[in-house]
């Protein structure tokens, strides 16, 4: 049996099912909710294989959740009436820490759910980042970055051969101690079950495989922009022969939400002392890099030899480690861009209002330019927003140092939480 690999959000999974009677751990099918959860319960009830659930959910809904505590509910949403006994069950106990509810699959709205709130606490789960999955060193810490300080220069690049063969492996925990293809072929038959079972299982509504899987081509064409509803829906008729209507977009983009497969970029909402229109609208990302790389069918040499496309990929990559990241630093993870053409990768601000800025480039032959950006950022911020923490380019062949101008170039096998 493989030992259980630590991940960073273990810290916070035991930290909120102490302050709460239950907390809900979200993430997509197999990003290992259930193993982390596993490392804390006394007791498990698997509410996907458990036959007798049904019987007991008419009869007597309250036996399911007798057991050990903290008692780990598997894949709760399959019986999403769950919910409301687990809340009826922390308000008679009186006592924290009774529940761990994890679920690939967001219920569907029409279920009727009362608030969790002052019963559940929740934890985002993601796919394994560089630090945890041994790749990274973590030397360079997001929590030192927002506390403005210089950081030594580290020297550990990654060559490309090495950046493009993880883009393809990814982050799943299934492919630990799988080489390239193997974990190509894991990710391209979770496509595949994507298109053919989950999609239509998840609201138990018939879509059509061969249109969902040309949306996921077309969302994986688009990685890391600021595509629109109408691009997809004419993208998809352009490149694949194949008219999907508006309705069935915003339909198949909702199911693929749902089951957490898609993660959006939210822009970042601030005041900028420019004549210039925000851009609001989120870039899109898969949830892991390396199902976008499935849903198209390439391979190593198809991306050594488009890097430009690579280079939406490696950015997807990076945006994904610093949401693993700014999760543990309490911070999430934004873009900028505006109708001047400013674009800034990623703005990772704090509840507080403190923020990083980072510039996303796979070479370093566009740090230069990278730093142009970040310093055009500054000089229009509003007199009354509070200056950066930090600015950063992270990049994935080159070496960690601070620039002569303050700006950190941070290979993204140094970075870490």
């Amino acid at each position: 049996m493989m030992k259980y690999r630590e991940r960073i959000t273990d810290k916070e999974l035991h930290r909120k099912l102490y302050s709460s009677g239950a907390v809900l751990i979200k993430g997509a099918k197999a990003c290992g909710k259930t193993e982390s959860a596993k490392q804390l319960s006394q007791s498990i009830l698997q509410v996907d294989r458990d036959d007798q659930v049904d019987a007991l959910m008419n009869s007597a809904p309250k036996r399911l959740l007798m057991g050990d505590t903290p008692r780990l509910i598997d894949e709760w949403q399959v019986q999403p009436k769950l919910w409301d006994h687990i809340r009826h069950e922390i308000d008679d106990r009186q006592e924290n820490a009774q529940f761990i509810l994890t679920g690939s699959a967001n219920p569907e709205e029409t279920v009727k759910m009362h608030s969790g709130a002052g019963r559940f606490t929740i934890v985002e789960m993601r796919t394994m980042s560089w630090q945890e999955l041994g790749f990274s060193s973590g030397k360079i810490r997001l929590s030192d970055l927002f506390e403005g300080r210089k950081i030594d220069i580290f020297d550990q690049p990654t060559d490309l051969d090495f950046i493009v063969e993880q883009i393809i492996a990814g982050g799943f925990p299934s492919i630990l101690n799988k080489n390239t293809s193997q974990a190509a072929d894991l990710n391209r038959a979770y496509i595949e079950f994507l298109a053919e079972v989950d999609m239509s299982r998840v609201s138990n509504v018939k879509r059509d495989p061969v249109k969902v899987r040309s949306l996921l081509r077309s969302l994986a064409r688009n990685t890391s922009t600021l595509v629109d509803i109408s691009s997809l829906e004419k993208d998809i008729g352009a490149k694949e022969n194949r008219g999907i209507t508006r309705p069935t977009v915003y339909d198949y983009l909702d199911a693929l939400n749902r089951l957490m497969i898609l993660e959006d970029q939210p822009a970042w909402n601030t005041h900028i002392s420019s004549s210039y229109a925000l851009r609001k609208a989120p870039k899109r990302h898969f949830t892991d890099v390396s199902l976008a790389v499935a849903a198209l069918g390439a391979d190593k040499t198809s991306l050594l030899n488009d890097v430009k496309f690579t280079g939406f990929l490696f950015e997807s990559l990076a945006t994904h480690e610093l949401r693993v990241y700014a999760q543990a630093n309490d911070a999430n993870v934004y873009h900028y861009r505006d109708a001047s053409g400013l674009e800034i990768d990623c703005i990772v601000q704090k509840y507080n209002g403190d923020w990083c800025a980072f510039e996303i480039k796979l070479g370093t032959g566009q740090t230069d330019e990278a730093a142009r950006n970040l310093n055009r950022l500054v000089s229009i911020l509003d007199t009354h927003i509070k200056p950066p923490k930090s600015l950063n380019i992270i990049t994935g062949t080159g070496i960690s140092y601070t620039r002569s101008d303050g700006i950190n170039v941070i290979s993204l096998a140094s970075l870490g939480a």
